[in-house]
């Protein structure tokens, strides 16, 4: 069981992807209208999910900036209605200070920050909110962030990136209990460098907070495998697998159902082994 604050969710916990975006890489457009991202986080959190985020904003490679205004109108509105239609945690998925405090009151429990607070106001908000926040690794920015990302060590540099970060945040005030850690798969990182990553987990695992993992339909598997994003879902599975029985918490994915009973099988399989 995973205790972030007053939170507790069994692990390992599948996230829920529910962009309200024209532009996600993935699933743009699909759930932009409210009626759709309600029956879609419904259908979620039936499906199993432990958790559904909620993002207002595109981090694919490539783009742009989002107004504040323009993600308040996205996200709010459906976090307040789905909160009346699902009795598990709602993550908030941005970088704005204005959007996380309005999120929260609108009845989100979780942020998610591929910033890593790092934005003007962000750590000073994610303080005095005292929820539950994910920190994320990202070199660079979304509009630049592919282009011939480069490290001596990524392993190396991507824990100490965020165990440096953890300490900060804590520093500043907010409760380790509430951090959670992702090492940012696909964002200003090549595909080697993802594999490497997804190999080595056990070097974010000690750092202390639970891990979360967002590999699902990433470019990363189109490589290895030649499928496109709607031809990713196995090679997703595969991934999350392997980074749960490596020990991470939480798996951010878009294919619930299917995540959620292959996590099932990984999970009975690792509890069945006697060398644990």
């Amino acid at each position: 069981m995973l205790q972030l604050g007053s939170l507790k969710i069994e692990c390992p916990a599948v996230m829920g992807v529910l962009n309200v975006t024209p532009d996600s890489f993935s699933d743009g457009g699909r759930h932009a209208a409210a009626e759709a991202a309600i029956r879609h986080a419904v259908q979620m959190a039936g499906d199993g999910a432990a958790i559904v985020d909620v993002g207002g904003e595109s981090t694919r490679p490539g783009a742009s900036p989002v107004g504040e205004q323009e993600e308040l109108d996205r996200v709010i509105p459906i976090i307040e209605s789905i909160r009346n239609e699902i009795d598990i945690p709602i993550s908030v998925d941005t970088s704005k200070p204005g959007v996380m405090r309005a999120a929260v009151a609108a009845g989100a429990s979780i942020i998610n920050d591929v910033f890593s607070l790092r934005a003007d106001g962000a750590l000073q908000a994610a303080v005095d909110l005292q929820q539950p926040v994910c920190l994320m690794h990202m070199q660079g920015d979304p509009r630049t962030m592919q282009a011939e990302p480069r490290y001596e060590d990524v392993v190396d540099e991507v824990a100490k990136f965020l165990d440096v970060r953890v300490a900060q945040c804590r520093e500043a005030g907010l409760a380790e209990e509430l951090i959670i850690i992702d090492p940012g798969f696909g964002f200003g990182k090549s595909p080697a460098h993802n594999i490497e990553l997804l190999g080595n987990l056990n070097y974010l695992l000690n750092i202390g907070p639970p891990v979360l993992i967002g590999v699902s339909r990433k470019s990363t598997l189109g490589a290895i495998t030649g499928r496109d994003v709607a031809g990713r879902l196995p090679a997703s599975l595969a991934a999350a697998v392997l980074a749960v029985k490596q020990g991470v918490s939480i798996v951010r994915a878009h294919d619930v159902a299917e995540t959620v009973d292959a996590l099932r099988i990984a999970t009975a399989v690792i509890e069945a082994g006697r060398l644990q």
